[in-house]
């Protein structure tokens, strides 16, 4: 007991000074806390205040608006245009509610349902969805819509609980027109193809954003207030491409693929020989670019008759391939043979080298033997003896070239062959260019350097096939291809303007003359470009049929062809220069068929539009019919008789109530008629004839007695050329039609070979 007493007095020293030293350090601890705090609040206010806004702030990208994409004449072919995220906020859904005493979201959800189709259980479930700051209804809501929304919200007083943010989508006003040369964007409006994604820097802008606070119920936060940095625009581009030619060029190409059944699509270009504008490209079967993930009719026809199942990896795969070939832009991302339209470059080789002139005599019996091997040429019984080289390329004499190369040389003709660029890219400013494929030149032996010659058994490009074409019509420069003409900034200044690249002169301006010369006899001649022929211009042109030697049949044999045409104009100071290439045509396979008259036709209209220099000799031009209606009968004749039109009034009335053919058709000149009706008159009908197989001057007669109008599609000149025929008429033999009705015929030189 006296020992725990001891103990007990003996530790009362020793836990007074614990209690001593613990408030000690507890008095210290405070003391230190409150010198942080007011440390904190006194000089840390600014940075602390910066942590708990930049904890509670919520960052709103503000993407920047992307460049303008304009054509030569300043048509918009891409833009910016403004669509709507419709959003709830759940939270204020419900407090409204309850303080209401009002359902707002069975509200909500039955009128957004019907403005937005969207489900309206799906709407009703995110209205009130908790524990999210917001729930998106709909995304990419366009202006009418948008603007019914906010009427809606409006009338409902819903301000506090529906609510729409804009951005931008990528808008291509003119749909499918040059969608593979301007290509698409992608869902943050990258570029993806085309145009958009060769120039993404230059047209996509520095992003901005919107910085607000809100608590953890999605709450604004008035007291930290809000933050904007303003977003940058991008650049513009003012492109090369001509909305009329492009146009032109796009119909043409689409009649050529459902003329022939062409399997592997139509292509063409147009372009400025001299500075390297592509005034036009276009490949058939475009893509709507503002809906390019969905494929295109016979895309999804090949798709459908794949028998793959839906949800199968076949099928997406599939589905994959073809998507990539329709965006896949044909006359710079594919390679093909260009066979007798290359004769051009050997033509030109040959005479720069000095190693033919055009008078120099050749002979043809249809074949020749090189290497043990018998090429042929295409008129199997030969073009006879002792004729010149000029008549054997305006023919397309397979053996006559044959024989020029091998006075050129395998070193010589595969060091021209790179002179004019066909193993290198072109530089045009798109993306995914090939370059050519040829022999090594330590393989060139007598058969390939034959083959050679008339183009066969080597790839090039579209686009680079016509630029070496294109360096012929100007006298000898590889010029630069190229479709952005200038850049400007938001503000409307120009940054960068294009300027002419000649990459190197690939053949004296005496040789290019002397081949333009002899082509343009060629086709306004008898040569076997007769078809390119264009009244009142002199055009130089080559046709071209190549094998494909890719797929082959059953017995190893060919059996697809690739049928192409290649012109340029005037040709004594060419401006342009054209290709059409059509890749495996089905009812016809000759390139003097299947693209030689669509070339003529779209230079008829191209180069009058170009006001480019004639030939001296004026061509008649087809002229719009006026509208008559509602005109006493002396008036209609004046106004037809401005025109060269003749007129024939049904009737004895005073006044036209009716005309055939209608206001806005095309026809020609002193032969066109245009039949008016008076009043009490029935219209009078007849009986379309059979002309397919006449020569055009009996067709023209045959048409025109039967009480039709005429249109000649084909040759340029079909009245003055006896041995054409019409070779197709637009309205069957027997049929029953108004008087006045236009009948088309084409007019072509049906046996051209190439």
């Amino acid at each position: 007991m006296v020992n725990k007493e001891r103990n007990l007095r003996l530790s009362y020293p020793a836990a007074k000074r614990r209690a001593v030293a613990f408030f000690s350090a507890f008095l210290c601890f405070g003391g230190f806390l409150l010198i942080r705090i007011f440390g904190m609040q006194v000089f840390g206010y600014a940075r602390y205040t910066q942590m708990v806004e930049e904890q509670v702030r919520t960052a709103s990208p503000l993407a920047a608006p992307r460049g303008t994409i304009y054509a030569s004449d300043g048509t918009v072919l891409a833009c910016d245009k403004t669509v709507w995220r419709i959003y709830l906020t759940p939270v204020d859904i419900r407090e409204e509610s309850e303080r209401d005493g009002v359902d707002h979201a069975e509200i909500i959800a039955n009128g957004l349902s019907s403005l937005l189709g969207v489900d309206r259980d799906l709407i009703l479930a995110r209205a009130k969805k908790s524990g999210t700051i917001d729930q998106t209804v709909k995304k990419n809501v366009g202006e009418d819509v948008f603007r019914r929304v906010i009427a809606f919200i409006s009338q409902n007083r819903l301000e506090k609980m529906v609510h729409a943010d804009p951005s931008a989508v990528r808008y291509y006003p003119l749909g499918t027109f040059a969608a593979h040369t301007i290509g698409f964007t992608g869902a943050d409006q990258q570029g993806l193809f085309g145009l958009e994604y060769a120039y993404d820097e230059v047209l996509s802008g520095e992003n901005g954003a919107f910085l607000h606070a809100k608590d953890a119920t999605g709450r604004e936060l008035e007291d930290i207030g809000v933050a904007y940095r303003e977003p940058i625009p991008g650049n513009s581009i003012e492109t090369t491409l001509d909305s009329y030619i492009e146009t032109r060029l796009e119909t043409l190409l689409e009649e050529i693929r459902t003329t022939f059944n062409v399997q592997n699509r139509v292509c063409g270009i147009v372009m400025n020989v001299k500075t390297g504008a592509i005034l036009a490209m276009a490949t058939s079967s475009p893509f709507d670019c503002n809906d390019p993930f969905s494929l295109d009719a016979i895309s999804l026809a090949k798709l459908n008759a794949s028998g793959f199942e839906r949800d199968s990896d076949e099928y997406a795969k599939l589905k994959s391939e073809l998507l990539y070939t329709m965006w896949r832009n044909k006359a710079t991302s594919e390679l093909y043979e260009p066979g007798s339209t290359f004769k051009i470059v050997t033509a030109a080789t040959a005479l720069d080298l000095g190693v033919v002139a055009p008078s120099d005599k050749f002979d043809c019996t249809g074949a020749l033997q090189i290497g043990g091997y018998s090429i042929s040429c295409h008129k199997h019984g030969g073009h006879g003896h002792g004729f010149t080289f000029a008549y054997g390329l305006q023919q397309s004499c397979n053996p006559t070239l044959m024989q020029v190369g091998a006075r050129i040389g395998a070193d010589r003709f595969y060091d021209y062959f790179v002179r004019f660029g066909y193993l290198e890219k072109t530089g045009i400013d798109l993306p995914s260019e090939v370059s050519g494929l040829f022999h090594k030149k330590e393989a060139i032996g007598t058969t390939e350097l034959a083959t050679a010659s008339f183009g066969q058994r080597f790839k090039v490009s579209v686009i680079g096939q016509l630029t070496a074409i294109a360096a012929v019509a100007n006298g000898g420069n590889l010029v630069t291809p190229y479709l952005v003409e200038r850049i400007v900034d938001p503000d409307g200044k120009v940054v960068f303007t294009h300027e002419t690249e000649v990459r190197r002169q690939v053949v004296g301006p005496d040789a290019a003359k002397t081949v333009a010369s002899i082509l343009e006899e060629g086709v306004s001649g008898t040569g076997g470009a007769r078809n390119a022929y264009v009244k009142g211009y002199k055009v130089a042109a080559k046709t071209g049929t190549s094998q494909k030697f890719d797929v082959l049949d059953a017995n190893g044999n060919s059996y697809l062809r690739v049928g192409s045409c290649v012109a340029f104009a005037p040709s004594d100071d060419a401006e342009i220069a054209a290709i059409i290439v059509a890749d495996e045509p089905q009812t016809a396979k000759y390139g003097a068929i299947v693209a030689a008259p669509y070339l003529s036709a779209l230079l008829t209209s191209v180069l009058p539009y170009l006001d480019a220099k004639t030939d001296g000799k004026p061509a008649d031009a087809p002229v719009e019919v006026d509208r008559y209606v509602s005109l006493s009968v002396s008036q209609a004749r004046a106004a037809a008789k401005t025109n060269a039109l003749n007129v024939r009034v049904i009737g004895d009335g005073a006044t036209i109530v009716g005309q055939f053919p209608e206001a806005g058709t095309l026809l020609f000149p002193n032969t066109g008629t245009v039949l008016l009706y008076t009043e009490g008159t029935e219209r009078e009908t007849v009986k379309v004839p059979r002309v397919t197989g006449l020569s055009p001057k009996e067709a023209n007669a045959a048409i025109l007695s039967a009480g039709l109008n005429i249109e000649i599609f084909g040759i340029g000149d079909p009245l003055g050329h006896t041995d054409a025929s019409v070779t197709a008429q637009s309205l069957p033999p027997g049929e029953t039609v108004p008087a006045g009705t236009v009948l088309r015929i084409t007019v072509l030189y049906p046996d051209q070979d190439d």
